[in-house]
């Protein structure tokens, strides 16, 4: 199960140092969102034009940089007793990146400006600290963690609302900063974002922490993430583990059904994803595939899809693209 877990790993670790060109250029996006949104097909068919964007020192993506120099940090931390000329050559690639983002500040949607309409930065102060946290985490430099405190401080990130989002790591930061320098402050963070997640934030009537629309299941995920692990940190443990449980326990089937595709009682059979939806080559694919009302031709096993609206309600359908 391990080996399975590397395997996954470094299915994305190899991807971004492939990306990762040069020391201060990073690419960070193929294809453009109107064309790739107006096909429907299996990927290894697409014949459009798809150019690659990239980040440089004229075009800087402090997030983006920071963000995959965290990943490629953690990564290390995963192949260090494994492969151990692997997981040094991550560390040289997140190191490069995160000098690249601190050192060339910018919000990478500025730069790759067709990103906007899609996943928009909100700011990359957060990403900055969380890629400092990481590389401290994976090499014990202890410059790592010193950059990353000021930076906390000089943003101002204590004053920030809690989340944990592919565009917010305020309280993934908070959290790791809470385990490795036990200060109270950390923990003070991380004890109030999750007691208003757990007792003030909106639920759904079967107990779905319900904090958006777009991916509520995500974001129902992450939280539940951030209390267990603050759990473990011995901050408010049993409410926050009850919190966290009962989070993954209406994902998984509590509810009345399973939300993971390939797993419990009823799960989703038509996700709004275009691979999994197409019978193999050389069968036709197209907008009718989409419309079609058989199940998804594949499988994707383990998927969790978007999720309920606020009222438990989910619609099984491809053309579903919010939940």
């Amino acid at each position: 199960a391990l080996n399975d877990g590397r395997k996954a790993v470094k299915w994305a670790t190899d991807y971004f140092l492939k990306a990762h060109v040069s020391a201060n250029v990073l690419y960070g996006q193929v294809g453009e969102g109107g064309p790739d949104h107006a096909y429907w097909g299996r990927p290894e068919d697409m014949t459009m034009s798809r150019p690659a964007y990239k980040i440089d020192t004229s075009h800087p993506g402090s997030d983006l940089a920071a963000e995959t120099a965290a990943a490629l940090a953690a990564a290390s931390i995963v192949f260090k007793s494994t492969d151990s000329s692997y997981a040094n050559n991550l560390l040289t690639h997140a190191k490069q990146l995160y000098d690249f983002a601190k050192n060339y500040r910018g919000k990478y949607s500025d730069s790759i400006t067709d990103a906007q309409s899609y996943y928009a930065s909100g700011d990359y102060k957060d990403e900055l600290v969380w890629g400092a946290v990481w590389l401290y985490r994976a090499t014990n430099d202890n410059s790592y963690l010193t950059t990353a405190e000021q930076l906390y401080s000089e943003f101002g990130l204590q004053n920030w609302n809690g989340g944990f989002t592919w565009d917010s790591k305020i309280s993934g930061v908070e959290v790791l900063l809470a385990k490795i320098t036990n200060k109270q402050s950390y923990k003070d963070k991380v004890s109030g974002y999750c007691s208003y997640i757990s007792t003030s934030q909106q639920k759904t009537p079967k107990g779905l922490v319900y904090i958006d629309q777009w991916g509520s299941l995500r974001m129902a995920a992450n939280a539940a993430y951030i209390c267990a692990t603050a759990s473990d940190l011995g901050i408010n443990t049993d409410s926050n583990r009850q919190f966290a449980k009962k989070q993954l326990d209406y994902i998984l089937g509590d509810a009345g059904r399973s939300y993971v595709i390939g797993y419990g009682n009823n799960p989703p059979t038509h996700p709004h994803h275009r691979s999994s939806s197409c019978p193999d080559a050389p069968a036709v694919r197209d907008w009718n595939t989409y419309n079609s009302a058989s199940p998804n031709y594949h499988v994707l096993t383990g998927a969790l899809v978007g999720g309920p609206d606020s009222n438990d309600n989910y619609k099984d359908e491809r053309s579903n693209y919010i939940s």
